[in-house]
């Protein structure tokens, strides 16, 4: 007889359930356990209209419906066919190693003692402490209890999704010519492996000549790249060339462009919506707001247009580069003043987009790192007929501390929709707002 595998118990940390409100059901047939401690630091972030604001709303409704038939909470409450039961146990008095080690009784602390609590009364269950929280990780396993992220929506491998334009070596000296002269050829024509995605992007040929090209799934075909030039901006390298292509491009209603600072990313964005305004009813430029030290913008001097007004500021700054290119008295930079004043062009937090409608419409969602999973699948699951949805951001540049490089909606997005035929993902690598910016985002990290 095979012998059947222990059920195992995750202690969960706070900063799971504020990075995914229906994590308590991706355990599979394991229990749950929810410190109280837990349920205190989510009364602290109930309030607002940021992510993690609503996701403990969320959380407290599901755990609401749950309890309110369930006088004690200890004693586990079923999560339903195929899962476990969810616990929600009150504080636990610290080990004597825990006294030693530690000298605040902060929540970080009550709820690793919570899943010491539980191993050392219940030597028959597998405990693990679950937490994004690589520190609180750490402590835990200096203190002998197993401990381990929350990978739900994590991408594993972000070596291959993160890196440069590939160069698909020339085996046929013939191939670069003829897709100059026939602009797209037969996969089977041009003697290389078929190991693309739908809509790839990269060079073919060597590094003295080669041809811009992209892969047309549908028809299996390599389509050369033509050179775009939108509102006045000119791509500057190959990397931003096909990015412009990608935002040009009628069939793809879905963008991930990635790198780090001063690629271009949201400036060839906002260029290629300007200069397809005519198709859309609105353009839409938003991002996030991660407050400083992760402070409420109450305590900001101002109204509210006010206090978001220096969180805009970059989109601003996007615009007023376009402006400047195409003259800043001249008819068509007027016609962009005219867009703003009338909100044909609106620049505003993406918490203030929310219940909007986005048919027909080019949206720009800027610093898109620092959105959850949950809240990208949000923002697109919500696009309408004729809608086209950018997302622009850096995954190594990540102000929200609930997110990093393999969690953050922005990387998820870029993994999951991978092989959709209306999908893109360009990675930028090389910086070009100067030399020495370029240099520094290298050198510096």
């Amino acid at each position: 007889m095979v012998k059947q595998e222990t059920k195992k118990t995750f202690v969960l940390d706070t900063n799971v359930i504020l990075h995914d409100f229906r994590s308590i059901y991706n355990f599979e047939e394991n229990d749950i356990v929810v410190p109280i401690v837990v349920l205190e630091e989510l009364d602290k972030f109930k309030k607002g209209n940021d992510t993690i604001n609503i996701q403990a709303r969320e959380f407290m409704r599901i755990l609401d419906r749950l309890t309110e038939n369930n006088a004690n909470l200890e004693a586990g409450i079923p999560l339903g066919d195929g899962r476990g039961n969810l616990f929600i146990m009150t504080g636990k008095p610290f080990s004597e190693a825990m006294k030693l080690s530690f000298s605040e009784p902060i929540p970080d602390h009550k709820i690793l003692a919570v899943a010491l609590w539980i191993k050392e009364h219940h030597p028959e269950k597998r405990v693990f402490l679950v937490s994004q929280d690589i520190n609180l990780r750490m402590k835990s396993r200096s203190l002998g209890m197993e401990a381990q992220d929350y990978k739900t929506g994590k991408v594993e491998n972000t070596e291959r999704l993160f890196q440069g334009i590939r160069l698909i070596p020339n085996t046929n000296d013939d191939i670069v010519s003829k897709l100059y002269r026939e602009s797209h050829l037969p996969i089977e024509d041009c003697g290389i492996e078929n190991d693309f995605n739908p809509n790839d992007y990269f060079l073919i040929g060597d590094e003295k000549t080669n041809a811009m090209c992209y892969y047309n799934a549908t028809d299996k075909t390599i389509n050369k790249v033509l050179k775009h030039r939108a509102s006045g901006i000119t791509p500057r390298n190959v990397e931003q060339s096909f990015v412009l292509d990608a935002l040009m491009r009628p069939d793809i209603s879905l963008i991930a462009i990635t790198g780090k600072a001063g690629t271009g990313k949201t400036l060839l964005a906002l260029a290629a919506a300007l200069e397809q305004s005519k198709q859309f009813m609105q353009i839409f430029l938003s991002r996030p707001i991660v407050p400083l030290g992760n402070k409420d913008l109450g305590y900001l001097p101002g109204n509210e247009k006010q206090k978001v007004s220096p969180y805009m500021q970059p989109l601003f700054d996007n615009l007023n580069v376009i402006k400047q290119t195409l003259g800043v008295n001249s008819k068509n930079s007027q016609q962009l003043d005219e867009m703003v004043n009338k909100e044909k062009l609106l620049v505003a937090p993406l918490a203030y987009i929310r219940g909007r409608s986005l048919n027909n419409v080019f949206f720009i969602v800027d610093e898109s790192q620092n959105l959850t999973p949950h809240e990208v699948k949000t923002i697109i699951t919500r696009a309408g007929e004729g809608a086209k949805i950018v997302f622009t951001g850096d995954v190594e540049q990540i102000d929200s501390p609930f997110l990093d490089m393999r969690s953050n909606g922005l990387s998820y997005l870029a993994n999951k929709m991978k092989g959709q035929d209306f999908f893109v993902h360009i990675n930028l690598v090389h910086g070009e707002r100067s030399r020495l910016a370029d240099v520094a985002g290298r050198l510096l990290d």
